[in-house]
């Protein structure tokens, strides 16, 4: 990638390289040899301009080196820097391994560090001051790079609690999971998430904090205090109690324009909004901020008072695109329902329409529905929007019988038909969207890539069954697939979908299945798509990397310009984390986190694998 993230020396994500930039300052190293970052840059591009792998040659990569650690989840994408690659385990580490062979140099273990949420690491260098920020659970833990060794002058020891200065006089009552890993602007690190979007919740403040020191430096209030844009949209006492709207997939930064952007999640409760009347800002909203003061520079909300978890899987993205001849620096979002929002970076303009759509009212006792939601004109959805019959399974009849029957029970409507009191109703993308955690990647051109699960889920609205104190009045039955007796997707395939799109035009360039099922491959039903997670990283070269698929454990290269499959290897376990590609000893390398926890199925473990040409 383009740059080892320094003091005010980071580029902006989907413009030039850095060096067309011209970007020179204290602690900056100009690099195409690293992925210094998650989403290999600020701006989550996952675009690499390394070129040794191209389409001529990738159908020779072999397995290069191969890192082992206990069975379990394992989300994260490592990141590399000057020729060490960093990552977190399974069982709570972090390791330093050679980028070159895998072998272990520093292993440092850390209370709820890595895991199966753990996502990946911050690097920060000024000079010859290299530093890890390592999320793990509450706290935000500070290391040296070249040791493991926590720095004491950072916090209180070396960690910062995340629980202290967000809200109430009793910061354990203040829930924080943190996974994903900070972002950067300079010198100040950016957190954002990790607290629940069920009752009792904390809210997923947005906070800038030194990154030398561990103070904390601003606040954005995700759910408005009193005097604050948006607090009319909730009930007036909301920000004392009320949860959730944290940015959980990561924040990113533009820092040649100052602004960091946060898609914040739904509100507490997820499913239930009759004790938060109002559109609820800033939940499943995009919100540019000023990455120096923390304070807003322009909003936008893809789903008002939302009902149905609906909010942004996956990080916001930068990417440039061409309007009227000329370049303009945007910014591309997209939610669980499968929507993708495109923006002016620095105005908040919508680069395509975006209408407001009339939409059923709930039937909920104590439920107030928003009459619209926003539906963008362009691009079309990343897949079904509404089920019927003639959507159901062709896999078999007795497996359509079954669908058909089971549909007949349920509630269904088109996208934004709010769910049942007690009766089962379809949501379409379902739960996990969409796109998932693992990203976008977008290449200089304006070209989007995104591999989508195009899965029905249901659930329904029942009485609180878990009762306690800041419960609210109603739960939920559960994240539930539409499965056949099988156990297979429910639909007619394509169950998952890998998409480039241009966003010039807000056009599909292509469009394939992605991912199969073994068993039903042996049995001539290949191509059937699959659920996916983890992400893409494309490169100069026109190559597209892939893992995420569940079942078949395939690592997979793209040509970019027309989804043409050039290579594939298979994992010891799904690769169902984000690959990254770096340089080290003069050799390319492309690697990616495996691991069997999703498929019950599968083979059991864990480990990093990667990938050079055969000499």
């Amino acid at each position: 990638m383009n740059a080892v993230f320094g003091r005010r020396a980071l580029f902006a994500a989907g413009l030039l390289g850095s060096a067309a930039l011209g970007l020179a300052s204290a602690g900056f190293a100009a690099s195409k040899a690293d992925y210094p970052g998650y989403g290999g840059d600020q701006g989550a591009t996952r675009y690499s301009e390394l070129t040794l792998i191209n389409k001529a040659n990738v159908g020779k990569l072999v397995q290069a080196w191969r890192f082992d650690m206990p069975s379990g989840g394992l989300q994260m994408q490592p990141i590399i820097v000057g020729g060490v690659l960093y990552a977190t385990t399974t069982d709570g580490k972090v390791v330093a391994l050679d980028a070159a062979t895998g072998a272990l140099k520093w292993s440092t273990g850390f209370p709820g560090a890595g895991g199966g949420r753990g996502r990946g690491l911050t690097f920060w260098q000024s000079g010859k001051d290299r530093r890890i920020l390592v999320p793990g659970s509450a706290y935000v833990y500070q290391i040296n790079a070249d040791t493991g060794q926590l720095i004491p002058s950072f916090g209180d020891g070396g960690k910062i609690d995340l629980r202290l200065q967000l809200r109430g006089d009793d910061p354990t009552q203040n829930l924080i999971n943190l996974g994903t890993p900070p972002s950067l602007y300079g010198d100040i690190f950016i957190t954002a998430g990790g607290v629940p979007e069920t009752s009792p919740s904390a809210p997923g403040d947005i906070r800038g904090w030194d990154v030398r020191t561990g103070k904390l430096l601003w606040t954005f209030h995700t759910i408005p205090y009193p005097g604050e844009l948006g607090h009319d949209s909730w009930p007036a006492e909301a920000y004392k109690t009320a949860g959730g709207v944290n940015a959980w997939q990561g924040t990113i930064v533009d820092e040649a324009n100052g602004i960091v952007f946060a898609a914040l999640g739904s509100p507490a409760d997820d499913f239930w909004g009759g004790e938060r009347p109002g559109n609820n800002l800033y939940g499943n909203s995009l919100v540019a901020i000023d990455g120096k003061t923390g304070k807003r520079l322009w909003h936008f909300q893809t789903v008002h008072h939302d009902m149905w978890d609906a909010d942004f899987s996956a990080q916001p993205i930068l990417t440039t695109v061409r309007r009227g001849g000329r370049p303009v620096q945007a910014v591309a979002v997209t939610n669980k329902a499968g929507f993708i929002f495109l923006f002016d970076r620095k105005t908040g303009k919508p680069l395509f329409d975006i209408k407001e759509v009339t939409v059923p009212p709930s039937d909920v006792e104590g439920e107030v529905a928003s009459p619209t939601q926003p539906i963008p004109v362009l691009p079309a959805p990343l897949g079904l929007h509404e089920i019927s019959p003639d959507t159901l399974t062709n896999r078999t009849p007795e497996a359509n019988a079954a669908a058909r029957a089971r549909l007949a029970t349920m509630k269904t409507g088109p996208v934004f038909t709010p769910i049942a009191k007690d009766k089962d109703t379809i949501v379409i993308p379902g739960f996990s969207g969409g796109v998932e955690w693992g990203g976008m990647a977008a290449d200089p051109k304006g070209i989007l890539y995104a591999n989508s699960e195009n899965i029905a889920w249901y659930t329904s609205i029942i009485d609180q069954n878990r009762p306690g104190p800041g419960r609210s009045k109603y739960n939920f039955s559960g994240y539930n697939k539409f499965l056949d007796p099988d156990g297979y997707p429910a639909t007619k395939p394509p169950w998952g979908t890998l998409n480039a799109i241009d966003l010039n035009t807000g056009k599909y360039l292509w469009k394939i299945p992605f991912g199969y099922y073994p068993d039903l491959a042996a049995k001539g039903m290949a191509n059937t798509g699959s659920e996916s997670y983890g992400g893409p990283v494309v490169t100069a070269t026109g190559l597209l990397f892939i893992g995420a698929t569940i079942y078949d454990r395939q690592f997979r290269a793209f040509e970019a310009a027309t989804g043409k499959e050039l290579w594939k290897a298979e994992l010891p376990y799904g690769g169902v984390a984000t690959p990254a590609t770096y340089l080290a000893g003069g050799e390319q390398y492309v690697v990616i986190a495996a691991s069997g926890a999703r498929d019950r199925k599968g083979p059991k473990g864990a480990a990093i694998v990667a990938f050079k040409l055969a000499r």
